[in-house]
């Protein structure tokens, strides 16, 4: 779908004109390969789309009508993926609920969107009537009804994100079909994807940002999206050496386990993409000496939708780099007064489309939050981040912390990313959270909450390290050690419970 000009930079490619012709092209040019591989088989174009069509049927008989949402409680597997394209064809919003959240996390959820259907899996554990369980799904795609043409508003609702940000209150933002297609249509041309593109994903698909990279992306490659149900160290590189995946997403806590096992068969992979925490030099050297691949590190958002830069294709990487813009983008540093600031500055990070260039006017914003059964608009100009960080003049961007994260001590501003980066560092952190806790004179201290690679820590020489390598302000002043940090689905570190495991009898620093 990628084609190049003298030059050798991508050209534009077309992005399709809604989710249901995704499958389009691929489906003229080689309707019996393989489109989608999980742990029940694997389903061809053709099969693909025949269950797509089933789907949408079903979802009908339900009644189901555009602009109603859908929400999926589902593992990793083939009915997730055909009943997220069959919502797609009916204009419905599509909204997934993980299966791994608490059942009031679930109630939240369910509550926020108020879907008009819920497909409910083994591990969902809402209780309501618009509940339609296993069997009841595979009646009604039996069934083989069909629901009526709809013509899809590429810019009206498509999908619903849940982001819990700093606050641990979920927030629903709102994506269009556009923006859920365009993602897979810049990641398609600009790396020279096709149909030997098998990309395996472990995060769950509940989680929209994923269905956006799975099969939404495959699917303009004509390639293969390989739906893995395993995260741990072993499953994982069973599933890419199995299924000879070429291209693999996984957290920074999953490369730090495969990085310690060499003897792991992962010599079908091109690529390795780290997301959802910050990646450490340390471990993209690490993985590589494992390996043999230097990990392509990403930054996204839930309201872009998904990645906003990765380091390019093959070997090339900037230390404490998050990659480089995707050519759709233009994101820059801005001041606490809405200024944008020249490249290399240090501020807030704002995302606009870009201006320039073959992609230019291609991304629209958002449509929003979901809030009372409708959208709320967002904010107009460029999207805040709510990340502090720096773009360089050739577009590599570089992420210090959350803005609401800073620690404000004693007036001075200590960003938790940075003093993480440089304890991680440490051969016995296996991971490791810094926040701020009250101080009657200093506004905030600075703790680590430590998880150990194994064994007991020293915190006489980790504190040693930072005072090395930070201001002296920075060096945390408390830390305490726990057996596992609580992350959520994405790997990312729960924020919200950090100063809740802070010790207080925790060893002081001495700063």
């Amino acid at each position: 779908m990628s084609s190049t000009d003298a030059s050798g930079a991508p050209h534009r490619t077309t992005v399709p004109g809604s989710i249901a012709e995704v499958l389009d092209a691929a489906l003229a040019s080689r309707p019996h390969a393989p489109a989608v591989e999980a742990v029940s088989g694997v389903w061809s174009y053709a099969e693909l789309d025949d269950r797509a069509r089933r789907a949408a049927g079903a979802l009908w008989s339900l009644g189901v009508r555009p602009g109603d949402r859908v929400a999926a409680c589902l593992p990793n597997d083939l009915d997730i993926v055909a009943a997220f394209h069959g919502a797609q064809r009916i204009g419905a919003v599509w909204a997934g609920i993980g299966e791994a959240l608490a059942a009031g996390e679930q109630r939240e959820l369910y509550e926020l969107c108020e879907p008009a259907a819920v497909l409910a899996g083994p591990r969902c554990l809402l209780n309501a009537p618009e509940c339609v369980g296993p069997d009841r799904w595979a009646e009604l795609m039996a069934r083989h009804e069909a629901a009526p043409r709809v013509e899809p508003d590429l810019d009206a609702p498509a999908g619903i994100a849940f982001t819990s940000g700093t606050s641990g209150h979920p927030k629903a933002v709102v994506h269009s079909q556009r923006n859920l297609l365009l993602p897979g249509a810049v990641l398609v041309a600009t790396r020279g994807w096709g149909p030997a593109l098998r990309k395996g994903d472990s995060f769950p698909l509940t989680i929209l940002n994923l269905m956006v990279l799975s099969t939404l992306l495959t699917a303009q490659a004509a390639g293969c999206s390989v739906v893995m149900n395993r995260r741990d160290v072993a499953g994982v590189a069973d599933w890419i050496s199995s299924r000879r995946v070429t291209v693999w997403n996984g957290a920074p806590a999953q490369l730090h386990d495969l990085a310690g096992r060499p003897d792991l068969d992962l010599g079908s992979l091109q690529e390795v993409w780290s997301g959802g925490g910050d990646t450490p030099d340390a471990l993209r050297r690490a993985f590589a000496q494992a390996h043999g691949l230097v990990p392509r590190v990403t930054y996204g958002l839930t309201e872009a939708p998904t990645v906003v830069s990765i380091d390019p294709a093959g070997q090339e990487w900037r230390p404490g780099t998050s990659g480089r813009t995707l050519p759709h983008y233009d994101i820059a540093a801005y001041d606490d007064e809405g200024r944008r600031l020249p490249a290399g500055a240090l501020g807030e990070l704002r995302l606009s489309g870009a201006a320039t260039g073959p992609w230019a006017g291609a991304w629209t914003p958002m449509l929003g939050y979901w809030e009372r059964g409708g959208v709320r608009p967002p904010e107009p100009g460029p999207v805040p981040t709510g990340d502090i960080g720096t773009v360089d003049g050739d577009g590599w961007l570089t992420v210090l912390d959350r803005k609401k994260l800073v620690i404000i001590r004693g007036g001075a501003n200590v960003y938790p990313l940075e003093v993480e980066r440089v304890i991680a560092t440490h051969p016995d952190v296996a991971a490791v959270a810094v926040c701020g806790v009250p101080d009657d004179r200093l506004g905030q201290r600075v703790a680590a909450v430590v998880e150990s690679a194994g064994p007991p820590l020293d915190f006489d020489a980790l504190a040693g390290l930072c005072r090395r390598e930070l201001s002296p302000y920075k060096v945390p002043e408390i830390w305490s050690q726990v057996d596992t940090l609580p992350v959520n689905a994405m790997g990312k570190v729960q924020r919200a419970g950090l100063p809740g495991l802070v010790d207080p009898r925790g060893r002081p620093g001495t700063v």
